[in-house]
């Protein structure tokens, strides 16, 4: 069975999350940042503002980007594969 994964940005207290951080340290702006990533400047906003867990491929392609990676960016979370019917089932 293959795991399912979640992304979920990181968010510290009033902290920006990790994705703004990175951008900024990489003197980058959000529309330079998702020109680079192939989406728009409000993906990214809401990306930074966690209002949008984004699909693990723009996520590699964010860490990518900003050189680092998505473990950098997000909390990873990892649960593994049910069979229908058993505790814990989403959906």
């Amino acid at each position: 069975m293959i795991p399912i994964i979640f992304l979920v940005p990181v968010q510290s207290g009033s902290a920006p999350n990790q994705v703004r951080r990175h951008r900024r340290m990489a003197d980058l702006t959000q529309q330079e940042l998702a020109a680079a990533a192939g989406v728009s400047r409000q993906t990214i906003v809401a990306i930074e503002g966690g209002d949008y867990a984004p699909s693990v491929l723009l996520a590699l392609r964010v860490a990518g980007v900003l050189g680092t990676t998505v473990e950098e960016l997000y909390d990873v979370t990892v649960e593994p594969n049910r069979a229908p019917g058993q505790a814990g089932e989403r959906g």
